[in-house]
Protein backbone atom coordinates (compact mmCIF):
# COMPACT_ATOMS: atom_id res chain seq x y z
CA UNK A 1 0.00 0.00 0.00
CA UNK A 2 1.31 3.36 -1.05
CA UNK A 3 2.10 6.17 1.72
CA UNK A 4 -0.58 8.20 0.56
CA UNK A 5 -3.23 5.66 0.20
CA UNK A 6 -2.03 4.65 3.93
CA UNK A 7 -2.51 8.16 5.62
CA UNK A 8 -6.12 8.26 4.01
CA UNK A 9 -7.29 4.94 5.47
CA UNK A 10 -6.07 6.50 8.71
CA UNK A 11 -8.29 9.35 8.26
CA UNK A 12 -10.99 7.55 7.04
CA UNK A 13 -11.16 5.27 10.36
CA UNK A 14 -10.24 8.14 12.66
CA UNK A 15 -13.84 9.73 11.28
CA UNK A 16 -15.56 6.49 11.34
CA UNK A 17 -14.21 5.77 14.76
CA UNK A 18 -15.90 9.17 17.03
CA UNK A 19 -19.15 8.59 14.53
CA UNK A 20 -19.65 5.23 15.50
CA UNK A 21 -19.12 5.73 19.25
CA UNK A 22 -21.89 8.59 18.85
CA UNK A 23 -24.35 6.75 17.03
CA UNK A 24 -23.68 4.18 19.61
CA UNK A 25 -24.29 6.51 23.19
CA UNK A 26 -27.12 7.73 20.79
CA UNK A 27 -28.94 4.33 20.94
CA UNK A 28 -32.35 4.38 23.09
CA UNK A 29 -31.60 2.55 26.59
CA UNK A 30 -33.79 0.59 27.86
CA UNK A 31 -34.95 -0.17 31.65
CA UNK A 32 -37.43 -2.41 33.16
CA UNK A 33 -38.64 -2.35 36.57
CA UNK A 34 -40.55 -4.34 38.88
CA UNK A 35 -42.02 -2.63 41.71
CA UNK A 36 -43.75 -4.45 44.13
CA UNK A 37 -46.57 -2.12 45.34
CA UNK A 38 -50.07 -1.44 43.05
CA UNK A 39 -49.85 1.18 40.35
CA UNK A 40 -52.24 3.03 42.69
CA UNK A 41 -49.91 2.66 45.80
CA UNK A 42 -48.79 6.39 46.85
CA UNK A 43 -45.79 5.26 48.11
CA UNK A 44 -44.52 3.69 44.88
CA UNK A 45 -44.97 6.18 42.88
CA UNK A 46 -42.96 8.45 45.39
CA UNK A 47 -40.06 5.75 45.17
CA UNK A 48 -40.11 5.37 41.57
CA UNK A 49 -40.13 8.93 41.08
CA UNK A 50 -37.21 9.27 43.15
CA UNK A 51 -35.66 6.60 40.76
CA UNK A 52 -36.38 9.01 37.88
CA UNK A 53 -35.23 11.87 39.35
CA UNK A 54 -31.79 10.12 40.04
CA UNK A 55 -31.81 8.63 36.65
CA UNK A 56 -32.16 12.11 35.36
CA UNK A 57 -29.62 13.94 37.29
CA UNK A 58 -26.94 11.22 36.27
CA UNK A 59 -28.10 12.25 32.39
CA UNK A 60 -30.82 9.52 31.98
CA UNK A 61 -33.84 11.27 30.40
CA UNK A 62 -36.89 9.18 29.98
CA UNK A 63 -37.77 9.68 25.96
CA UNK A 64 -34.60 10.93 25.39
CA UNK A 65 -31.99 8.31 25.69
CA UNK A 66 -33.89 5.66 27.79
CA UNK A 67 -37.05 4.22 27.99
CA UNK A 68 -38.65 3.06 31.37
CA UNK A 69 -40.58 0.34 31.18
CA UNK A 70 -42.50 -0.51 34.88
CA UNK A 71 -44.87 -2.94 35.83
CA UNK A 72 -46.62 -3.08 39.02
CA UNK A 73 -47.06 -6.83 40.84
CA UNK A 74 -48.99 -5.41 43.90
CA UNK A 75 -47.49 -8.27 45.72
CA UNK A 76 -48.76 -10.86 43.43
CA UNK A 77 -46.25 -13.83 43.22
CA UNK A 78 -48.46 -14.75 39.90
CA UNK A 79 -47.65 -10.83 38.90
CA UNK A 80 -43.78 -11.26 39.61
CA UNK A 81 -43.51 -13.60 37.23
CA UNK A 82 -45.94 -12.95 34.42
CA UNK A 83 -44.37 -9.54 34.57
CA UNK A 84 -40.80 -10.60 34.94
CA UNK A 85 -41.07 -12.33 31.76
CA UNK A 86 -42.80 -9.44 29.87
CA UNK A 87 -39.59 -7.15 30.99
CA UNK A 88 -37.51 -9.58 29.47
CA UNK A 89 -39.34 -9.69 26.21
CA UNK A 90 -38.92 -5.92 25.93
CA UNK A 91 -34.84 -7.03 25.57
CA UNK A 92 -34.16 -4.14 28.32
CA UNK A 93 -30.23 -2.93 29.23
CA UNK A 94 -30.49 -3.35 32.68
CA UNK A 95 -33.31 -4.27 35.14
CA UNK A 96 -34.65 -2.63 38.43
CA UNK A 97 -36.24 -4.89 41.39
CA UNK A 98 -37.67 -3.87 44.18
CA UNK A 99 -37.37 -6.42 46.93
CA UNK A 100 -37.14 -9.84 46.82
CA UNK A 101 -39.82 -11.54 45.25
CA UNK A 102 -39.17 -9.54 42.37
CA UNK A 103 -35.72 -10.31 41.95
CA UNK A 104 -36.32 -13.96 42.31
CA UNK A 105 -38.33 -13.59 39.66
CA UNK A 106 -36.55 -11.36 37.36
CA UNK A 107 -33.61 -14.26 38.40
CA UNK A 108 -35.51 -16.62 36.99
CA UNK A 109 -36.15 -15.13 33.89
CA UNK A 110 -32.91 -14.20 32.88
CA UNK A 111 -29.32 -14.97 34.28
CA UNK A 112 -27.64 -12.60 32.14
CA UNK A 113 -29.28 -9.39 31.88
CA UNK A 114 -28.22 -6.90 34.86
CA UNK A 115 -30.68 -6.03 37.95
CA UNK A 116 -30.43 -3.72 40.73
CA UNK A 117 -31.96 -4.05 43.69
CA UNK A 118 -33.45 -2.43 46.09
CA UNK A 119 -35.53 -3.43 49.27
CA UNK A 120 -33.88 -7.02 50.00
CA UNK A 121 -33.30 -7.74 53.56
CA UNK A 122 -31.26 -10.86 53.16
CA UNK A 123 -29.69 -11.53 48.98
CA UNK A 124 -27.40 -13.90 50.32
CA UNK A 125 -29.22 -15.92 52.67
CA UNK A 126 -32.11 -15.73 49.52
CA UNK A 127 -29.59 -16.81 47.00
CA UNK A 128 -29.43 -13.81 45.09
CA UNK A 129 -25.74 -12.92 45.45
CA UNK A 130 -23.08 -14.85 46.57
CA UNK A 131 -21.60 -12.67 48.99
CA UNK A 132 -22.74 -8.21 50.14
CA UNK A 133 -18.73 -7.53 49.02
CA UNK A 134 -18.37 -9.94 45.68
CA UNK A 135 -21.98 -10.15 44.22
CA UNK A 136 -21.16 -12.55 41.43
CA UNK A 137 -23.89 -13.45 38.81
CA UNK A 138 -26.27 -10.68 37.34
CA UNK A 139 -27.47 -9.21 40.35
CA UNK A 140 -26.55 -6.50 42.88
CA UNK A 141 -28.13 -3.93 44.79
CA UNK A 142 -29.19 -2.08 48.13
CA UNK A 143 -29.84 -3.63 51.42
CA UNK A 144 -33.12 -2.79 53.37
CA UNK A 145 -31.70 -4.20 56.24
CA UNK A 146 -29.81 -6.53 58.46
CA UNK A 147 -32.37 -9.36 60.84
CA UNK A 148 -30.76 -7.62 63.64
CA UNK A 149 -32.79 -4.98 63.60
CA UNK A 150 -35.79 -6.93 64.21
CA UNK A 151 -34.85 -7.58 67.75
CA UNK A 152 -35.11 -3.60 68.24
CA UNK A 153 -38.64 -3.47 67.36
CA UNK A 154 -39.18 -5.48 70.44
CA UNK A 155 -37.26 -3.37 72.82
CA UNK A 156 -39.18 -0.76 71.59
CA UNK A 157 -42.28 -2.13 72.26
CA UNK A 158 -41.10 -3.06 75.71
CA UNK A 159 -40.00 0.88 76.28
CA UNK A 160 -42.96 2.49 74.24
CA UNK A 161 -45.87 0.73 76.57
CA UNK A 162 -43.77 -1.49 79.24
CA UNK A 163 -46.68 -2.84 81.29
CA UNK A 164 -47.25 -5.04 78.19
CA UNK A 165 -46.34 -9.01 78.38
CA UNK A 166 -47.29 -10.63 75.62
CA UNK A 167 -46.58 -9.85 71.88
CA UNK A 168 -47.77 -11.37 68.48
CA UNK A 169 -45.46 -11.02 65.87
CA UNK A 170 -47.08 -10.72 62.02
CA UNK A 171 -44.54 -12.19 59.63
CA UNK A 172 -44.80 -14.04 56.26
CA UNK A 173 -43.33 -17.57 57.36
CA UNK A 174 -43.15 -18.40 53.57
CA UNK A 175 -40.20 -16.06 53.02
CA UNK A 176 -36.45 -15.75 54.15
CA UNK A 177 -36.85 -12.84 55.53
CA UNK A 178 -39.92 -13.92 57.41
CA UNK A 179 -37.87 -16.10 59.31
CA UNK A 180 -34.98 -14.28 59.88
CA UNK A 181 -36.71 -11.24 61.66
CA UNK A 182 -38.56 -13.47 63.64
CA UNK A 183 -35.79 -15.47 64.85
CA UNK A 184 -33.77 -11.85 65.30
CA UNK A 185 -36.62 -11.07 67.92
CA UNK A 186 -36.85 -14.44 69.31
CA UNK A 187 -32.68 -13.53 70.15
CA UNK A 188 -33.57 -10.63 72.07
CA UNK A 189 -33.52 -12.55 75.16
CA UNK A 190 -35.67 -12.43 78.60
CA UNK A 191 -37.45 -8.97 78.80
CA UNK A 192 -40.17 -10.24 79.96
CA UNK A 193 -42.61 -10.42 77.09
CA UNK A 194 -44.04 -13.58 75.80
CA UNK A 195 -44.03 -14.22 71.84
CA UNK A 196 -46.31 -15.48 68.88
CA UNK A 197 -46.26 -15.58 65.54
CA UNK A 198 -48.84 -14.74 63.51
CA UNK A 199 -48.66 -15.51 59.72
CA UNK A 200 -49.63 -13.03 57.06
CA UNK A 201 -51.32 -14.74 54.14
CA UNK A 202 -54.29 -13.32 53.67
CA UNK A 203 -56.58 -10.76 54.78
CA UNK A 204 -59.34 -12.87 56.45
CA UNK A 205 -56.33 -14.75 58.08
CA UNK A 206 -55.00 -11.60 59.97
CA UNK A 207 -58.53 -10.30 61.33
CA UNK A 208 -59.18 -13.88 63.05
CA UNK A 209 -55.69 -14.35 64.54
CA UNK A 210 -54.95 -11.30 65.80
CA UNK A 211 -58.75 -10.90 66.90
CA UNK A 212 -57.93 -14.42 69.03
CA UNK A 213 -54.43 -12.84 70.20
CA UNK A 214 -56.20 -9.61 71.46
CA UNK A 215 -58.33 -10.83 74.15
CA UNK A 216 -57.11 -10.52 78.10
CA UNK A 217 -54.67 -7.37 78.90
CA UNK A 218 -51.00 -6.77 78.16
CA UNK A 219 -50.87 -7.27 74.21
CA UNK A 220 -48.67 -5.72 71.66
CA UNK A 221 -47.84 -6.33 68.17
CA UNK A 222 -44.98 -6.28 66.01
CA UNK A 223 -45.37 -5.94 62.48
CA UNK A 224 -42.58 -7.41 60.27
CA UNK A 225 -41.60 -6.71 56.64
CA UNK A 226 -43.04 -8.63 53.67
CA UNK A 227 -44.76 -7.72 50.13
CA UNK A 228 -48.42 -8.61 51.68
CA UNK A 229 -48.19 -6.35 54.20
CA UNK A 230 -47.01 -3.34 52.65
CA UNK A 231 -49.93 -4.17 50.24
CA UNK A 232 -51.82 -3.60 53.51
CA UNK A 233 -51.15 -1.34 55.42
CA UNK A 234 -54.15 0.33 55.92
CA UNK A 235 -55.84 -2.72 57.06
CA UNK A 236 -53.08 -3.62 59.48
CA UNK A 237 -52.57 -0.01 61.06
CA UNK A 238 -57.35 -0.21 61.49
CA UNK A 239 -56.74 -3.84 63.08
CA UNK A 240 -54.30 -2.89 65.84
CA UNK A 241 -56.37 0.85 66.56
CA UNK A 242 -59.52 -1.47 66.64
CA UNK A 243 -57.92 -4.11 68.99
CA UNK A 244 -56.31 -1.37 71.18
CA UNK A 245 -52.76 -3.24 70.84
CA UNK A 246 -49.64 -0.80 70.57
CA UNK A 247 -48.04 -1.74 67.51
CA UNK A 248 -44.61 -1.39 66.33
CA UNK A 249 -44.35 -0.84 62.43
CA UNK A 250 -40.90 -0.84 60.24
CA UNK A 251 -41.22 1.79 58.32
CA UNK A 252 -42.20 5.64 58.88
CA UNK A 253 -45.41 5.17 56.08
CA UNK A 254 -47.77 2.78 59.16
CA UNK A 255 -47.16 5.99 61.51
CA UNK A 256 -48.73 8.25 58.28
CA UNK A 257 -51.19 6.22 58.18
CA UNK A 258 -52.31 6.20 61.71
CA UNK A 259 -49.51 3.96 63.11
CA UNK A 260 -48.10 4.28 66.53
CA UNK A 261 -44.37 3.87 66.09
CA UNK A 262 -42.08 2.75 63.81
CA UNK A 263 -38.17 2.18 63.33
CA UNK A 264 -36.47 1.51 59.91
CA UNK A 265 -34.66 2.39 57.18
CA UNK A 266 -35.51 5.85 55.10
CA UNK A 267 -37.09 3.72 52.15
CA UNK A 268 -36.95 6.38 49.46
CA UNK A 269 -33.34 7.08 49.73
CA UNK A 270 -32.23 3.65 48.58
CA UNK A 271 -33.86 4.87 44.70
CA UNK A 272 -31.52 7.91 43.92
CA UNK A 273 -28.32 5.72 44.85
CA UNK A 274 -29.75 2.54 42.91
CA UNK A 275 -29.99 5.08 39.79
CA UNK A 276 -26.57 5.36 40.24
CA UNK A 277 -25.60 1.64 40.35
CA UNK A 278 -28.01 1.76 36.78
CA UNK A 279 -26.11 4.76 35.63
CA UNK A 280 -22.77 2.79 36.12
CA UNK A 281 -24.51 -0.74 34.55
CA UNK A 282 -25.40 0.79 31.31
CA UNK A 283 -21.78 2.76 30.85
CA UNK A 284 -20.34 -0.70 31.00
CA UNK A 285 -19.96 -1.59 34.87
CA UNK A 286 -21.41 -5.20 35.89
CA UNK A 287 -23.15 -6.26 38.91
CA UNK A 288 -20.62 -8.69 39.82
CA UNK A 289 -18.19 -6.33 40.77
CA UNK A 290 -20.56 -4.22 42.35
CA UNK A 291 -20.59 -4.63 46.50
CA UNK A 292 -24.43 -4.89 47.69
CA UNK A 293 -24.84 -2.41 50.16
CA UNK A 294 -26.33 -1.26 53.33
CA UNK A 295 -28.66 0.86 54.90
CA UNK A 296 -27.27 4.45 55.53
CA UNK A 297 -30.35 6.27 57.11
CA UNK A 298 -32.64 5.48 59.69
CA UNK A 299 -35.72 6.96 61.19
CA UNK A 300 -37.57 6.55 64.88
CA UNK A 301 -41.45 8.08 64.01
CA UNK A 302 -43.75 8.85 66.40
CA UNK A 303 -47.19 9.34 65.68
CA UNK A 304 -48.14 11.57 68.78
CA UNK A 305 -51.92 11.93 68.01
CA UNK A 306 -51.92 8.32 68.59
CA UNK A 307 -50.55 7.74 71.62
CA UNK A 308 -52.88 11.11 72.54
CA UNK A 309 -56.09 8.87 72.11
CA UNK A 310 -57.96 7.55 75.05
CA UNK A 311 -56.29 5.44 77.48
CA UNK A 312 -54.63 6.49 80.82
CA UNK A 313 -51.73 4.30 78.98
CA UNK A 314 -51.82 6.45 76.21
CA UNK A 315 -51.98 9.78 78.46
CA UNK A 316 -48.76 8.79 80.01
CA UNK A 317 -46.78 7.78 77.06
CA UNK A 318 -47.67 10.96 75.62
CA UNK A 319 -46.82 13.18 78.64
CA UNK A 320 -43.56 10.91 79.20
CA UNK A 321 -42.73 12.21 75.01
CA UNK A 322 -43.55 15.38 75.72
CA UNK A 323 -41.21 15.90 78.57
CA UNK A 324 -38.55 14.07 77.21
CA UNK A 325 -39.18 16.25 73.73
CA UNK A 326 -38.15 19.59 75.96
CA UNK A 327 -34.48 18.54 76.74
CA UNK A 328 -32.02 20.07 74.93
CA UNK A 329 -29.27 17.38 75.13
CA UNK A 330 -30.03 14.52 72.22
CA UNK A 331 -28.93 11.15 73.01
CA UNK A 332 -26.69 10.01 70.31
CA UNK A 333 -27.46 6.41 68.89
CA UNK A 334 -24.88 4.20 66.55
CA UNK A 335 -25.85 2.00 64.17
CA UNK A 336 -26.80 -1.35 66.08
CA UNK A 337 -27.11 -0.03 69.33
CA UNK A 338 -29.34 -1.21 71.96
CA UNK A 339 -32.51 0.70 72.72
CA UNK A 340 -32.86 -1.21 76.11
CA UNK A 341 -32.47 1.43 79.19
CA UNK A 342 -33.09 4.44 77.15
CA UNK A 343 -36.84 6.71 77.09
CA UNK A 344 -37.62 6.21 73.16
CA UNK A 345 -38.38 9.84 72.65
CA UNK A 346 -34.90 11.44 74.39
CA UNK A 347 -33.61 10.98 71.06
CA UNK A 348 -34.85 14.35 70.48
CA UNK A 349 -33.99 18.22 70.45
CA UNK A 350 -35.40 21.23 70.86
CA UNK A 351 -36.42 21.45 68.03
CA UNK A 352 -38.90 18.34 67.44
CA UNK A 353 -42.32 20.05 66.38
CA UNK A 354 -44.57 19.97 63.51
CA UNK A 355 -43.47 16.67 61.88
CA UNK A 356 -39.80 18.09 61.24
CA UNK A 357 -36.67 16.21 61.99
CA UNK A 358 -35.52 16.61 65.15
CA UNK A 359 -32.13 14.99 65.44
CA UNK A 360 -29.79 13.76 63.13
CA UNK A 361 -26.58 11.25 64.93
CA UNK A 362 -24.07 10.83 62.56
CA UNK A 363 -21.69 7.71 63.00
CA UNK A 364 -20.25 4.98 60.78
CA UNK A 365 -21.76 6.68 57.88
CA UNK A 366 -25.34 6.29 59.41
CA UNK A 367 -28.05 8.45 60.21
CA UNK A 368 -30.47 7.86 62.83
CA UNK A 369 -33.69 10.41 62.36
CA UNK A 370 -36.52 11.23 65.24
CA UNK A 371 -39.41 12.40 63.68
CA UNK A 372 -42.65 13.01 65.53
CA UNK A 373 -46.18 13.51 63.39
CA UNK A 374 -48.34 15.94 65.82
Amino acid sequence: MKRREFIALLGGAAVAWPLATHAQSDRLRRIGVLMNLAESDAKGQARLAALLQGLERLGWAAGRNVRIDTRWAAGSANNFRTYAGELLALEPDVLVGVTTRAVRALQQASRSVPIVFVGVADPVGSGLVASLSRPGGNATGFVIFEYSLAGKWLELLKEIAPEVKRAAILRDASLAVGIGQFAAIQAVGPIGLDLSAIDVRDSAEIERNVAEFAPGTRGGLIVTTSDFIANHTDLIVAIAARHKLPAVYPYRYFVTAGGLISYGPDLISDYPRAAGYVDRILRGEKPANLPAQVPTKFELVINLKTVALGKARERRIRDESVKLLKEVQPVKFRPGQSLAGRPVASVASRRATGGCEAYTARKQAARVQLRHLI
